[in-house]
């Protein structure tokens, strides 16, 4: 007879693949199917600069914590969005930023993607000690879940082992109650864009390929929600936006959300990001929220308010930057005012979820 909490979980039917070669980090060989046998596995797929994964990775680091010591192994397989995600350097800096300690595989050509036939970041896979697939969760929230799950599998196999009780939420917006409103869209700023259209860029003359193009500020009741628009000199990559004058270029973004996060970078240049010619390329970009700065109340994470109550954000490496976070799902004007040439815009994410 299934227990209730069974439900929780697939049937034994889909095994899961080797892992294709890659680099690991955090670990002194490879790891493997084989290797992985008698053990809990959960594979998580995620992108060091995706606000869906940064959010869930305390999580992860907790559960590994908890649970290690228990037969559980986490691995996370980093499966790039962007280019610069392919350098291992950058990857190492985010893994130490994060404090996380699991085992980590380099998934720059995709194939360990592919042959999960994964879609999204971030997506768990948790598999029993036989390798089979028992439960998959694709995005961030259903923590609780996930852990009931993780719990249920090790209980199965080490029977009368004695757990604790699943984490409380470790953000207020995580907690019952929460309401989730819907934001602004993700936008992508290079002109291959995140899909079929392109990138969000909204100014009338829109993307000149790889081409320095002065912009123009169209008025604000012809700014649309869903573009963000550029005045000065900007370059338009596959993935990036790039300022190429001197100083005081601006990025206006319309929206409605509870918080703003950026991918910025201290230059879009693939080649050059590779092979690190970074070092003393970074700058600083003005953050104003209605043509105010930022405050104690609303500023993100990431954001320096200088002894002249000016905000702002350095940008040293590329990496995804929590802007604003205002107490409540709001609408706003963001303008961005980029100080150094060759700063790139990669993307803007957003979060609505919020305490009433």
């Amino acid at each position: 007879m299934m227990r209730m909490n069974d439900s929780l979980l697939e049937p034994r039917i889909i095994r899961l693949p080797e892992f294709a070669p890659g680099d690991w980090l955090n670990t002194p060989q490879p790891l493997s199917k084989r290797g992985l046998h008698g053990r809990i596995a959960l594979i998580d797929f995620w992108d060091y600069s995706c606000v869906n994964c940064i959010r869930t990775l305390p999580y992860l680091v907790r559960w590994h914590e908890r649970y290690a010591a228990h037969g559980l192994v986490i691995i996370g397989i980093h499966s790039p969005e962007f280019a610069f995600g392919q350098i291992r350097q950058q990857v190492e800096t985010a893994v130490t930023h994060h404090h996380i300690p699991y085992p980590i595989l380099l998934d720059n050509g995709y194939q360990n993607w592919e042959r999960f036939a994964n879609k999204a970041w971030p997506t768990k896979y948790l598999a029993d000690p036989d390798g089979y697939i028992r439960y998959r969760q694709q995005g961030e929230g259903h923590y609780q879940q996930t852990e009931r799950a993780i719990q249920l599998l090790l209980r199965q196999h080490s029977p009368g082992l004695t757990l604790p009780d699943p984490l409380p939420p470790l953000r207020e917006e995580d907690a019952p109650g929460a309401v989730c409103y819907r934001p602004t869209p993700e936008l992508y700023a290079g002109y291959q864009g995140g899909g079929l259209f392109g990138g969000a860029l909204g100014n009338p003359t829109g993307y000149l390929p790889d081409t320095a193009v002065f912009y123009e500020l169209p008025p604000p009741t012809e700014r649309q929600p869903g573009q963000f628009y550029a005045e000065g000199v900007w370059q338009a990559w596959p993935e990036a936006l790039a300022y190429a004058g001197q100083a005081g270029g601006k990025i206006v973004l319309p929206y409605q959300a509870a918080t703003v996060n950026a991918v910025l970078s201290p230059m879009a240049d693939p080649v050059a990001l590779r092979l690190g010619l970074t070092a003393g390329t970074g700058g600083r970009v003005l953050v104003q929220q209605d043509g105010r700065y930022l405050n104690s109340s609303n500023a993100g994470r990431d954001v320096h308010i200088t002894a002249d109550d000016v905000s702002l954000v350095h940008v040293e490496h590329p990496r995804m930057m929590q802007l604003v976070r205002n107490p409540h799902y709001e609408q706003h004007e963001l303008t961005l005012t980029f100080q150094t040439p060759k700063l790139a815009l990669y993307t803007f994410t957003f979060t609505t979820c919020i305490i009433p």
